[in-house]
């Protein structure tokens, strides 16, 4: 390292400490010194020295007047990731004690994207929440990429989602846990009538089609399959991946259409809005995979988890991974 870095290291082990990071998120939040002051009730004569101290603490000035206030620089940036992950691990460390001290293991956040069996939800929640010592679950419900985006934050502990490749290996595991197979799903008043025939990509792309926001693996996989058959993707009539939506869509519009994995669309099948067109479709959907931090994929929560989740697959008759 060059003497510069080696001056801005010593500086922030020594005399870096966890407050500095709540003021650098404060005055990012409030965008002055005085409501930045007033949100960690201090003085604004003590805001002002301590972002001062920060300042010369990273050697750099870290933010800077705009119109809309005091704006983080570029190295400011850079701080304030810095700042957000050091206070987002100290209030993990926070609630495992908690829980400690009320009699349970720890806890874990966990992420699950909508589009899996309840079977599965139901085997990972019994697990979790019966383990003994007992542990505390936070669940958060989002599509894959919001929560890959979440545990790189490191606000959830692991994640269970669509395999795809934005995530970098040397900081994740990404483990397919199962495959899962497509269907076309359209609203049952027009099930007969799209039944006819053979399976024409382009006719289907003129109808009103649903499909998940455009970063998610699932939106990614429908749209190569159109350009594959040498079709134009069409463009959604409506980006979601709530199956209640979907089903609230199917039940008012009759040239709703959507491809969702054949297990996930039996509950809207159930509920008489729509139906599967009787079209095979030969691929996989991306696998669902477990995500977890290189460094959390080894503990015996997290291990456990995942012998469950392939315990449920297998009970759902579905093919893992390895087939």
């Amino acid at each position: 390292m060059d003497a510069r870095t080696d001056k801005l290291t010593h500086l922030m082990l020594s005399r870096l400490k966890l407050r500095h990071f709540s003021i650098l998120d404060a005055i990012d939040k409030h965008r002055t010194i005085s409501r930045s002051a007033a949100a960690l009730q201090v003085t604004q004569p003590a805001m002002t020295r301590s972002l001062r101290e920060i300042e010369d603490i990273f050697m750099t000035r870290l933010f800077e007047r705009s119109s809309v206030g005091l704006k983080a620089t570029p190295s400011g940036e850079t701080a304030l990731r810095y700042a957000r992950l050091m206070l987002t691990h100290a209030e993990a460390t926070s609630r495992q004690l908690s829980n400690i001290n009320d009699g349970r293991i720890g806890s874990l956040r966990i992420g699950i994207t909508p589009h899996i069996p309840e079977l599965l939800l139901t085997s990972t929640l019994t697990h979790l929440l019966g383990s003994s010592p007992r542990i505390s679950v936070a669940v958060r419900e989002a599509t894959t990429d919001e929560l890959v985006a979440a545990l790189h934050a490191r606000e959830l502990d692991c994640v269970i989602g669509r395999s795809y490749n934005g995530v970098l290996e040397d900081e994740f595991v990404q483990e397919p846990i199962y495959y899962q197979k497509p269907c076309l799903l359209v609203a049952r008043r027009s099930h007969t009538r799209l039944s006819r025939g053979p399976l024409d990509w382009k006719q289907l792309a003129d109808l009103d089609w649903i499909m998940q926001p455009p970063t998610t693996p699932m939106r990614r996989s429908i749209e190569a399959i159109f350009t594959s058959a040498g079709v134009r993707p069409p463009l959604p009539f409506v980006e979601t991946y709530s199956l209640k939506s979907m089903g609230a869509v199917f039940a008012t519009e009759p040239n709703a259409i959507t491809i969702i994995a054949q297990d996930t669309a039996v509950p809207l099948i159930t509920s008489g809005v729509c139906a599967m067109l009787p079209y095979p479709l030969h691929w996989n959907l991306p696998p669902v995979s477990v995500f977890a931090p290189n460094d959390l994929a080894q503990h015996a929560v997290l291990q456990s988890l995942m012998a469950v989740i392939r315990s449920a697959a297998l009970q759902l008759k579905l093919p893992s991974s390895s087939s």
